[in-house]
């Protein structure tokens, strides 16, 4: 069965997918936005005020207002870091996703519910091939393709050089009931980030407040943990056991962006499908709605010259944008996840104010800071302390 034409197909439904659907329907393109539904990703849920600015995100969908960050060393030392000028808001995506998908369709953008299956091509062009729920095989024919069908993307295993490839970590959440009242350890306007080998051995937990629920999980890349326990083992540790659990959650988060996100006919892909996912944090929502707006200006620049080249335009722009924040990044997780006397001195590192301003200003904006040069050169000289052991963890 095939249906009419469009001058793009987005397969997924995301930050990423749908973001990238509306900017091509508000552009006047011929939109169709597949996406399976049914799923709900586990994500922390943070967004920084530069999200809500962009991409102009109503008070609506923003479940809670953290105020301070809580880091947890594996010794159970901690520092709270206070979010000053701001707050960082947190979404459930449940709601969320379903918002952006919303607001395409609201654009012009044409919903269809199905599992993606593959691309054809034959005389009479590219075609879409997905199944709705119960329903046989159909097609759309189409002149581009987004695929931002998440990290392990059927679009970009099939499409894109190195698709197949991309190393990736599994995430898993439980949504529980948040306490309500005074708590000893819970705060609804604090996120805590839990740097321990036990809960993780090679990335973090975190328990991260959602007004009446809360989101608590963690975070491997090594095969053989047992991530239920481990997020069970968490809510122990953050009093939280018998708090009532809603759902539970678990999906790969890619660890690096792709090489290379198109394959230089009619695909291009983006949101976790590129591998947008900032190493250290894990944050994804902000760099997918990026990545989603750049594959849209891409794809509406390929659509407008008839040059396919003009798809490695998404890439180009966000790692000219990004890649060095990226590449820090990586640098503090490499450094500093390997172990928990690591962890130890990160958490340690995190007690300085300069760290702190530094870090959250990053976050907010989006942006490395400049502006604070004997700053950078304190914190320069302390992180070599710590990594060279010069130092005691407990040092601040």
């Amino acid at each position: 069965m095939s249906l009419e034409a469009f001058d793009v197909v987005v397969v997924g439904g995301g930050p990423s997918g749908a973001t990238a659907a509306t900017e091509l329907a508000r552009a006047g393109r011929k939109v169709a936005l597949l996406d399976r539904g049914g799923r709900i990703k586990p994500c922390g849920g943070a967004i920084p005020p530069r999200l809500i600015a962009d991409f102009d995100i109503p008070d609506s969908q923003i479940v809670a207002r953290i105020s301070t960050a809580r880091m947890i060393s594996p010794s159970h030392r901690s520092v709270d870091i206070e979010i000053e000028n701001g707050f960082v808001g947190m979404v459930d995506r449940e709601f969320f996703d379903e918002f952006l998908r919303g607001r395409a369709a609201a654009a012009g953008a044409t919903r269809l519910a199905g599992t993606f299956l593959r691309i054809d091509r034959d005389g009479d062009g590219t075609h879409v091939v997905y199944r709705p729920g119960g329903g046989a095989e159909t097609r759309l024919t189409t002149r581009l393709v987004i695929g931002a069908d998440g990290a392990r993307s059927k679009v970009a295993r099939q499409e894109v050089p190195g698709g197949r490839e991309i190393p990736y970590v599994i995430a898993y959440h439980e949504i529980i009931r948040a306490p309500e009242g005074e708590h000893r350890q819970y705060r609804a306007d604090r996120c805590d980030v839990v740097y321990d080998g036990a809960i993780s051995p090679d990335f973090y937990g975190w328990v991260f407040p959602h007004g009446a629920n809360a989101s608590v999980g963690m975070g491997t890349g090594i095969d053989g943990i047992d991530l239920k326990k481990a997020t069970a083992d968490l809510r122990v540790a953050s009093g939280l056991a018998d708090c009532d659990t809603i759902r539970r959650e678990g999906a790969p988060i890619p660890l690096r962006p792709l090489d290379r996100w198109d394959n230089g006919k009619d695909v291009v892909v983006a949101g976790d499908a590129a591998g947008v996912v900032a190493p250290s944090s894990g944050e994804g929502i902000y760099y997918a709605m990026v990545c989603g707006r750049f594959a849209a200006e891409a794809v509406q620049a390929a659509l407008t010259s008839g040059k396919a080249s003009d798809l490695g335009r998404a890439r180009k722009a966000f790692m000219r944008k990004h890649k060095t924040v990226f590449r820090v990044l990586q640098s503090m997780q490499d450094a500093y996840y390997r172990s928990d006397e690591r962890r130890e001195r990160f958490v340690s590192l995190c007690h300085d104010r300069d760290v702190q301003r530094l870090t959250f200003e990053a976050y907010m904006n989006k942006k490395l800071v400049h502006k604070r040069p004997l700053a950078h050169v304190k914190i320069g000289v302390k992180n070599l302390l710590h990594l060279s052991r010069l130092v005691p963890a407990a040092y601040t």
